[in-house]
C-alpha cells in the first residue's frame, strides 16, 4: 500500500474542507460532461479512501484501465483547483488582483482597449492600498504596453508618470529581493545549522549580513522592504544569540501591523510567525509578563476569522501558540501540569502530519521530552529523544548534539552508569565534536560524567558544586548561551547540590524575578 502522502491529489482531496467539496460538486456539475461525470466518481472514491491505494481504487472504478487513471487524476486536480480558485477568490487579494489582471488582458485581445486600461487603474488601487508592488510591475507593463502600441489620448502628465512610476517600482523590488533573499539565506542556515558556534560562525555571518544588506537600509519605509530588513535582523540577532537585538526587531516585525492593522489580513502568515518569533524572543530573555501578554494577543488572534481563512495559517497558529505554552511552563519549571497539553497537542500533531515539517515535529519532540525529563521521567524523555535521534540527521544540527546529551543525562538519572561509561558517552562525545558543537559547558559535563562513576555518595557532592561553579559564570557568554537555552544545565546542578526538585529550582527563579520586576 502507498504511503497516504505519496499522492498529490490524494493530498489535496484530504485537506479539503465541507463546504470546499460541496462547491466542487455543484461547480463540475454545472457542465455534466461525460468526462466531468467520471472524475466525481473519482473523487467520491478518493475522498472515502483512508490511505492512498491505487489497486484498491481501480477495483472501485472498472470503467477506468490504468493507462487512463493518470489523465482522469490529472484532470480532476486541475478541476479541483479551478473549483478553489472560484470560491476562495473574494477571500485572497492576490487572487482578486489576478482576475482583474486576466479580465484587462481578455479585453484588450478583444480590442478593447480603453476597458482594458480602467480595470488596470482600478487593479493598481487595490495594488498600491496593499501593497503588491510586484503584482503592480505586472499592471504597469500592460498598460505601458497599450499606451505604446496604440493612441489612447492619455495626457503627456499621465504618461510622464507612468514612466516614473515604473522606474519607482523597480527599485522597489530590487530592494525587496535583495532583503528577501537575505532573510531566507539566515533563516536556512539557521535551520541546518542552529545557533553560531563560534566566533568564527559569528564573524562569517555577520560578514554575510553586511555584504547582502542593500545601500542606506536605513532609509526604508516602505511595508514589504521594512518587513524582510526586519525579519532578516531577526535571524541574524537570533543566529549569533544577540536576544536584545532578536527582541527589539521581532518588536518591530509585529509593530507593523499594529500600525496597519489591514495587512494582518494580506499577509497573515508574516504576522503570524512574527508573534512566534516575538514570544520565542521573551522565552530567551525571561520576560514573563511580556510573555504573558503576548500568549494572550496571539490566542485571541487565532479566534478571528483572517487566523481561520486558510489551513495554513490555522495550522500555524495552533503549532506556535502550543509551542509557546510548552515553553511558558518549561520556563516556570511547571513541568507536571505543562504534560496535561501533551496528549492533545500529539493528538493534533498526527492530524496535521500532511501539512507540518520535519523541523516542527523535531522542536516539539524536544520541548516534550524537555518536559518529561524536568518532571522525572526520563524513560519516556528517552522515547521522545529517540525519535530525533533516529530522525533526519541533516536537519537542525544543534538539537541533534542536544537531544544526544540530554538522552546522556536521561540514563544517569536512571543509574544506567554501564551503558554510558561503555558505549553511549563515547558516541555522544563523537558526535558533537564531529559537528563542531563542543562548547565549554559540554565539556565540563562529559569531564564531570567520566570522574562520577568512581565516586561514593559522599565524594559525588563536591563534584557537583565544583562543576556548577565551573559553568555558572558562563550565562553572559554569548556562545555558551545556546547551551544553557537547550538544556537548563545550571538549574539541574542546583537541584543536585540543593536536594530539591528541578521544578522547584526553576520556580524559585521565577518567583526571584517577579519579585524583582516589582
Amino acid at each position: 500500500m502507498a504511503n497516504r502522502f505519496t499522492d498529490a491529489l490524494f493530498q489535496l482531496i484530504c485537506s479539503l474542507e465541507k463546504s470546499e467539496k460541496r462547491h466542487f460538486k455543484l461547480y463540475i456539475t454545472r457542465s455534466s460532461a461525460k468526462e466531468d461525470l467520471k472524475i466525481i466518481q473519482l473523487f467520491d472514491a478518493l475522498d472515502k479512501m483512508e490511505d492512498y491505494d491505487e489497486k484498491l481504487l481501480l477495483k472501485k472504478l472498472p470503467f477506468v484501465t490504468k493507462p487512463q487513471l493518470a489523465n482522469l487524476k490529472t484532470h480532476l486536480y486541475r478541476q479541483l483547483l479551478a473549483s478553489l480558485r472560484l470560491l476562495k477568490r473574494a477571500e485572497n487579494i492576490d487572487l482578486q488582483l489576478t482576475e482583474h489582471l486576466d479580465d484587462a488582458r481578455m479585453l484588450y485581445n478583444k480590442g478593447l482597449k480603453l476597458q482594458s486600461l480602467k480595470i488596470l487603474e482600478r487593479a493598481k488601487e487595490i495594488a498600491k492600498a496593499n501593497h503588491k508592488f510586484n503584482f503592480l510591475a505586472l499592471v504597469l507593463s500592460l498598460e505601458k504596453k497599450i499606451e505604446t502600441l496604440h493612441i489612447t489620448r492619455s495626457s503627456p502628465e499621465k504618461t510622464e508618470a507612468l514612466a516614473a512610476e515604473s522606474l519607482h517600482i523597480s527599485g522597489h523590488i530590487y530592494r525587496v529581493t535583495m532583503l528577501s533573499n537575505l532573510a531566507l539565506l539566515l533563516y536556512r542556515w539557521y535551520i541546518k545549522n542552529g545557533h553560531a558556534r563560534n566566533e568564527k560562525d559569528g564573524e562569517e555571518l555577520k560578514k554575510f549580513f553586511k555584504d547582502n544588506l542593500p545601500p542606506n537600509p536605513e532609509k526604508i519605509t516602505e511595508f514589504y522592504e521594512l518587513l524582510y530588513l526586519y525579519q532578516s535582523y531577526c535571524w541574524y540577532a537570533f543566529i549569533r544569540q544577540d536576544f536584545i537585538m532578536y527582541y527589539r526587531y521581532s518588536q518591530r516585525w509585529i509593530g507593523l501591523f499594529d500600525a496597519d492593522e489591514s495587512m494582518i489580513g494580506v499577509e497573515t502568515g508574516h504576522y503570524v510567525k512574527g508573534m512566534h518569533n516575538l514570544l520565542n524572543a521573551h522565552f530567551d530573555l525571561r520576560n514573563f509578563r511580556a510573555f504573558e501578554q503576548t500568549l494572550e494577543k496571539f490566542e485571541a488572534f487565532a479566534l478571528t476569522p483572517a487566523a481561520n481563512m486558510h489551513d495554513n495559517f490555522r495550522i500555524h497558529t495552533f503549532i506556535y501558540i502550543n509551542s509557546a505554552k510548552l515553553n511558558w511552563h518549561l520556563m516556570l519549571g511547571l513541568f507536571k501540569e505543562g504534560l496535561q497539553f501533551v496528549p492533545g497537542i500529539v493528538e493534533k500533531l498526527g492530524e496535521y502530519a500532511l501539512y507540518i515539517d520535519t523541523h516542527r515535529i523535531l522542536v516539539f519532540n524536544y520541548k516534550i521530552a524537555t518536559m518529561y525529563f524536568g518532571s522525572g521521567d526520563y524513560s519516556t524523555s528517552i522515547d521522545y529523544l529517540q525519535k530525533i535521534i533516529n530522525g533526519d540527521a541533516d536537519l537542525r544540527i544543534d538539537l541533534q548534539c542536544y537531544a544526544r546529551l540530554l538522552h546522556l543525562m536521561a540514563h544517569y538519572e536512571l543509574g544506567n552508569y554501564t551503558l554510558i561509561e561503555t558505549s553511549l558517552m563515547k558516541s555522544v562525545y563523537r558526535y558533537m565534536a564531529k559537528m563542531k558543537n563542543l562548547t565549554v559547558v559540554e565539556e565540563e559535563m562529559f569531564r564531570f560524567l567520566r570522574s562520577s562513576f568512581k565516586l561514593s555518595a559522599r565524594q559525588l557532592k563536591p563534584e557537583l558544586e565544583k562543576f556548577l561553579q565551573n559553568v555558572k559564570h558562563l550565562e553572559g557568554s554569548r556562545f555558551e548561551t545556546r547551551s544553557f537555552a537547550y538544556l537548563d544545565v545550571i538549574s539541574w546542578l542546583e537541584s543536585k547540590v540543593y536536594s530539591k526538585p528541578l521544578s522547584t529550582i526553576i520556580y524559585n527563579k521565577y518567583l526571584e524575578s517577579k519579585h524583582r520586576s516589582k
